[in-house]
């Protein structure tokens, strides 16, 4: 059961503020909810992302330059399911993000799953199951993707 005796935010709040900084597209926002040694990881491939990225201002400098070079334009996250662990630190949640590819006005939508660790009010740990390859195929870049994997040796 969760501590609501605390004055942190609970791992509730920080998923729904994590998504709508997602939807918003904020690396200020997003990397304002992590712990300063956070680490945030990519387990499967997801071309154009780094496998983690460590620290808090890793993460903002990540998001920053992912989403400032992105043409996808979130509009809407839909809980498939949330599961909050036996463990009261963590939080998963199956999601799908949809919306439009701006260059193209071609709509998608991207499967993923999240388990997040939150201590005192702040993720200090995420694993970010994302559809790298759909997200590629929703900005028409799947075959430049394909044709490069022959180079990761």
């Amino acid at each position: 059961m969760p501590d609501t005796s605390s004055a942190h935010p609970g791992r509730r709040e920080v998923l729904d503020r994590f998504q709508q900084a997602m939807l918003d597209k904020s690396a200020d926002h997003l990397a304002d909810l992590y712990a300063v040694d956070a680490v945030h990881e990519f387990p499967f491939l997801s071309p154009g992302m780094p496998a983690r990225y460590e620290g808090r201002e890793e993460i903002r400098a990540g998001y920053r330059a992912a989403w400032g070079a992105s043409p996808v334009q979130p509009r809407e996250i839909r809980e498939v399911g949330v599961h909050e662990s036996t463990d009261p630190e963590v939080i998963t949640v199956e999601q799908v993000v949809t919306g439009t590819v701006a260059t193209t006005g071609k709509s998608f939508s991207i499967p993923g799953l999240l388990v997040i660790r939150v201590r005192s009010g702040r993720i200090v740990h995420v694993r970010d199951y994302m559809d790298g390859l759909g997200v590629a195929h929703a900005m028409d870049r799947l075959d430049a993707v394909v044709a490069g994997l022959g180079d990761r040796g």
